[in-house]
């Protein structure tokens, strides 16, 4: 059975490996890029003194609409006091993503963010869709994801000791061998230290790769109906214009803002479909997205909808599964530990990504290995082919 999986181990590894090795460096690179983007992005900040009164979404839109014609505006993020406020456009055909960074107090458009020349934004196509097209990226990441879980498994199988005496080997690396036992201690080694989080990170993943994936995971954790983000519908028995509509998109403002009077961050969408709700959520925790209340209204008459699922209502009232799916992303990133937690991703990314490279050395070194009977050993050779 052990040399079953050690095959299993070897073909599955040969086939994903590089693809491993993408997803992970990339990984490394995305977990300080808040802390990058706050210093290399001057930009992100509000410059001089405020009268400290935030502008509504209806003024900010406007503004934001001039800076970006022909786009569609989805939402505004009110980020904390001390930052600007981003307007969001975005749309899937034909593609774009633009962002209006304003100003909330004096409603001065700072910049206008464009996805096309943003190098995280370009790493993180790498990261969830190997900069392919998103439908088939996705699969081919979350296979490989899913492979990567497998090798986690079978691996430790392949690791476990015999007896104690092998178990001292298992856990240290033989600095003083050639360089071929040095690679395989690495690999052993490194492998099952970081094991328990490559899973972790793993099923995170899988989370947005496999809905099937997803959806069997919040219903064994006690969730209840579908996990999938559902925006409930507005009454459109009542229409009205895009004025009237913004209107009711600044009383929902004004009504979180007296809810909230204390908050991280805010953000509230603009709806641009007949039966679509405005979506909000209040953020009480900066540089995470777990620790959140959801708010929906009817766009036509401003009040209250009822949701479902893992996105709605407060943070406080969700059971197990929906809190669980809220801090995915959060403990994919090792955010919810703060910044020792991005740390411990960081190097737990740097690890996964070494064993595709390591074990492919171990595979290469094996197959250059000399056959046993092409080899000749002192002891059988003549003493006069020894002595010289």
């Amino acid at each position: 059975m052990k040399k079953l999986i050690g095959k299993l181990h070897l073909y599955l590894g040969l086939v994903s490996g590089i693809l491993v090795f993408v997803i992970s460096i990339t990984g490394c690179i995305l977990a300080f890029e808040q802390e990058i983007k706050c210093i290399t992005q001057p930009y992100m900040f509000v410059e001089g003194p405020t009268n400290g009164k935030v502008l509504p979404p209806s003024v900010l839109a406007a503004i934001a609409r001039k800076a970006v014609p022909g786009k569609q505006a989805r939402g505004i993020l009110y980020d904390t006091p001390d930052r600007n406020a981003k307007v969001g456009f975005y749309n899937l055909d034909p593609e774009y993503y633009y962002v209006a960074y304003i100003n909330q107090y004096t409603g001065k458009v700072v910049k206008v963010w464009n996805e096309d020349g943003d190098f995280f934004h370009f790493i993180l196509h790498g990261h969830y869709y190997l900069w392919l097209p998103e439908k088939i990226g996705q699969v081919v990441v979350a296979s490989a994801t899913l492979i990567f879980l497998t090798m986690m498994i079978s691996g430790l199988v392949l690791w476990w000791p015999k007896n104690k005496s092998a178990a001292k080997q298992r856990f240290s690396i033989k600095w003083s061998a050639a360089w071929r036992r040095k690679n395989y201690d690495l690999h052993n080694v490194f492998g099952f230290y970081v094991m328990s989080i490559g899973i972790i990170l793993a099923i995170t993943g899988l989370i947005w790769g496999f809905q099937w994936f997803s959806q069997g995971l919040y219903t064994i954790t006690g969730g209840k109906g579908s996990d999938v983000y559902y925006n409930p519908p507005s009454d459109t028995t009542t229409l009205a214009g895009t004025d009237k509509t913004m209107q009711v998109v600044d009383k929902a403002w004004f009504t979180l803002q007296k809810e909230y009077p204390k908050y991280s961050s805010l953000n509230i969408s603009l709806p641009t479909e007949k039966a679509e709700s405005i979506y909000s959520y209040v953020n009480f925790r900066e540089g995470t997205y777990y620790d959140v209340d959801y708010n929906y209204f009817d766009q036509y008459t401003g009040q209250k909808i009822k949701a479902e699922g893992p996105y709605s209502g407060k943070f406080k009232e969700a059971n197990f599964a929906q809190t669980l799916r809220r801090m995915n992303y959060d403990i994919h990133t090792g955010a919810i530990l703060g910044l020792p937690g991005k740390i411990l991703m960081f190097f737990a990314s740097l690890i996964c990504a070494s064993l595709p490279v390591t074990g492919f050395l171990i595979w290469w070194g094996r197959r250059k290995k000399a056959p046993k009977k092409a080899r000749t050993s002192l002891r059988t050779m003549k003493p006069d082919l020894v002595s010289r």
